[in-house]
């Protein structure tokens, strides 16, 4: 049997209330999924459907009316504003439809903010933030100002923002919105496949079906509730070479194994046979880059 996955974000019977008057807005309501290390979640609905403001719930950046959200074994609805601020800082990476770029900065010190936050030294995040922005395809835009730059190649510096400090979930809201089809699979391409190579979560909200394929999990979303969740066949053939690869790596082992236990009980005589023994068995890791779904 496989190791199942971690639980990075359980969501259990959330609502969010909104009162107009007498009248109560259910925005979110009684809501409950979770998502699992490395996967791609998309909330997927129409606008007014809930989806954004429970993005919003998850992120803490709005409060809960009632229910839980645990990130990481932590109840976030528990935490005080300055807390959250922290672990938000630690763990969560943010992907805007507008960008949200600070216009006065160049790329690279966009990309550098959040380590500044994190305090980590002027050389290693200035490195950090140029990988980052190679990774993206800017590494000739590192210096350009963001209305110097297309929105496609702003929205990169954003992903490369979200991405820079290597959070272990990154949120984003509607992140193609302002783009068009051809950039707009590209961005997607480039955030499903920067968050495979270093297993990371990916939630994402959209109302375009289109995109909702890049992800392993599709949730959808409708008026408050959640009205289905589909397994995409991008989490399926993730789970289908898993599997294929267990009994390989449980053979892998066991042979090892032999061959250490025959090493070891081996009469300690003739040299000239020590060099004839093969060379020890090496297993190559697998790169789970590329295409994917996270």
């Amino acid at each position: 049997m496989g190791k199942e996955p971690e639980k990075v974000i359980e969501v259990k019977n959330v609502r969010k209330v909104y009162r107009m008057g007498t009248e109560k807005i259910y925005a979110v309501d009684d809501v409950s999924f979770d998502i699992c290390e490395g996967e791609f979640c998309c909330l997927l609905g129409t606008s007014g459907s809930g989806k954004s403001t429970l993005l919003n719930l998850m992120a803490g950046i709005e409060k809960l009316s009632s229910g839980q959200i645990i990130i990481k074994g932590k109840s976030i609805n528990k935490m005080n504003e300055t807390k959250l601020a922290k672990f938000r800082q630690n763990n969560l990476g943010f992907v805007f439809q507008s960008y949200n770029l600070i216009g006065t900065m160049t790329a690279l010190e966009n990309v550098e903010l959040p380590l500044m936050f994190k305090r980590v030294r002027k050389k290693k995040r200035k490195n950090m933030a140029k990988d980052m922005l190679m990774k993206v395809g800017l590494e000739n835009r590192i210096n350009h100002k963001p209305k110097e730059m297309s929105g496609g190649q702003q929205q990169r510096v954003g992903i490369a923002r979200a991405f820079v400090a290597k959070p272990k979930i990154v949120f984003a809201d509607e992140p193609t919105g302002n783009l068009d089809t051809k950039t707009t699979m590209e961005v997607m391409a480039l955030i499903k496949g920067i968050a495979r190579d270093n297993n990371q979560t990916i939630v994402m909200v959209t109302h375009d079906p289109r995109l909702a394929e890049f992800a392993d999990k599709i949730i959808r979303i409708l008026d408050g509730k959640i009205q289905s969740v589909e397994m995409t066949k991008n989490a399926k053939a993730a789970a289908e070479i898993a599997s294929a690869q267990e009994p390989e790596h449980n053979a892998e082992t066991a042979s090892a194994q032999e061959t250490e236990h025959d090493a070891e009980t081996k009469p300690a005589a003739e040299p000239e046979s020590a060099a004839g023994m093969p060379e020890e068995i090496k297993t190559e890791s697998l790169n789970k880059g590329g295409m994917e779904e996270k």
